[in-house]
């Protein structure tokens, strides 16, 4: 019932919005395939504005080994490169690159989706870049917004080949990172959908990661910069520094995505925790006071715990009337973990710390309790309590101690319910 309720409010959210995907040529031999496809033609024939950037450097490179033409790549200032395209090569890089992109026009087509391919990007040369001359190798100077908005105002998916074309009509070999990335800015997406085939390491405070749920810009640069380029890792950092491009470049979210899992698109889009890696600019998550309208999804939140006796039973008029005290966790503005702080003259009570349990590994309940613990500290109280029956070590582990009932203050002894026999931790606030 949750997943529909979020399904519900990010359709909400979302629809007729644009949405670019740029999708590794990899991913279309996979079996996941015809279902990623099924997702974006539903996705298209629900009112959402979707654009497709297919990848092709697989199967150009196999095109241009079948035909016995070498090429080689330049490395770029960003750690990464560009493939040198001669002239005598550049007729197979068109070739292979509409075939890339038919693929998914067929695809689309067997799913009842219209769709359409075509040159709406203009190009220009590269020149020479560090001695190499570049030849047919290009990179975006402009996309022609007017003409796919058309197209997509019209319900059909419009998709980019990684071919761009100059004043004259001379085509040029353009990375599709580009491509999306400058479609994604200037039509306006509020996402860009980054899908591989299989899922790509990165390194974290010195571990594997073959997923972090979400990351900040900041967070993105700090691993771009940790991570040294390796044969494992070149991939995951390459799609990372697209993100981080896009981010800067205006779009809200980007969606690191395993194009071998299937539903892996409609997880990502509508579900709070997703299924790949997203990198966000927009205020995604906050700690927020309560709102009303926030109040049954406290509740629901809370239920588990009221019935194994955690927290003691409380009703929609209970949190009403303390409003003003409770903070919620929120995450596109909805509820996951909830807290109230009660202030009792120089002292504040922490009370009713719950998370949602679907998120219960995320940390929302230590982080929604440090930043109460901050608050208290702004306001200049000395010492924040809690009582508890079942979760002391959870707030040991915050750095609270056990204490005497005698220790609370005097109006807070006299609400205090000796059958729940709670005990009673305090935390000494640092001036």
């Amino acid at each position: 019932m949750d997943l529909i309720r979020e399904a519900f409010h990010y359709q909400h959210r979302f629809a007729g919005s644009t949405m670019v995907f740029k999708i590794d040529f990899p991913v279309t031999g996979e079996a996941a395939f015809p279902s990623l496809i099924k997702d974006i033609a539903l996705l298209a024939q629900t009112g959402f504005h979707v654009v497709i950037v297919p990848g092709a450097k697989e199967w150009i490179d196999s095109v241009l080994a079948e035909n016995s033409i070498i090429t080689h790549y330049v490395p770029l200032a960003d750690h990464g490169s560009i493939r040198v395209t001669s002239s005598k090569a550049m007729p197979f890089v068109e070739m292979a690159a509409f075939h890339a992109a038919t693929r998914f026009m067929t695809a689309l087509t067997a799913n009842r989706c219209d769709s359409v391919v075509g040159n709406f990007v203009r190009a220009r040369g590269l020149g020479v870049l560090d001695g190499h001359d570049m030849e047919c190798s290009g990179r975006v100077e402009k996309i022609l917004v007017k003409p796919i908005v058309k197209t997509l105002d019209a319900g059909m998916v419009t998709i980019l080949p990684c071919i761009g074309w100059g004043a004259s009509g001379k085509p040029y070999n353009v990375p599709s990172d580009e491509i999306a990335l400058a479609a994604a800015s200037a039509l306006g997406a509020v996402k860009l959908f980054i899908v591989s085939a299989g899922k790509n390491l990165l390194l974290l405070n010195g571990k594997q990661h073959d997923r972090i749920v979400r990351l900040t810009p900041q967070e993105t640069e700090e691993i771009l910069n940790q991570n040294k380029v390796t044969a494992e890792n070149n991939k995951a950092l390459a799609e990372l520094r697209l993100a981080l491009a896009a981010s800067k470049a205006g779009v809200e979210r980007i969606h690191i995505i395993d194009g071998k899992e299937e539903g892996a698109v409609l997880r990502e889009l509508f579900s709070n925790l997703g299924s790949g890696t997203m990198v966000y600019a927009d205020e995604y998550e906050a700690i927020r006071p309560l709102k009303t309208q926030d109040i049954p999804d406290v509740l629901r939140i809370m239920e588990p715990l009221m019935q194994q006796g955690i927290l003691i039973r409380r009703i929609a008029d209970d949190i009403h009337e303390k409003k003003d005290d409770y903070w919620v966790f929120g995450i596109d503005g909805q509820a996951h973990a909830s807290a109230a702080f009660h202030r009792w003259g120089d002292m504040g009570e922490i009370a009713a710390v719950a998370v949602d349990s679907a998120y219960a590994d995320m940390g929302l309940g230590k982080r929604i309790v440090r930043f109460l613990i901050n608050k208290a500290t702004d306001d200049g109280l000395r010492k924040i309590f809690v009582l508890t029956t079942q979760t002391q070590d959870w707030f040991e582990t915050l750095g609270f101690k056990e204490a005497d009932i005698s220790s609370l203050p005097e109006e807070r002894k006299k609400t205090y319910n000796p059958e729940r026999k709670s005990k009673v931790y305090t935390l000494e606030l640092k001036k």
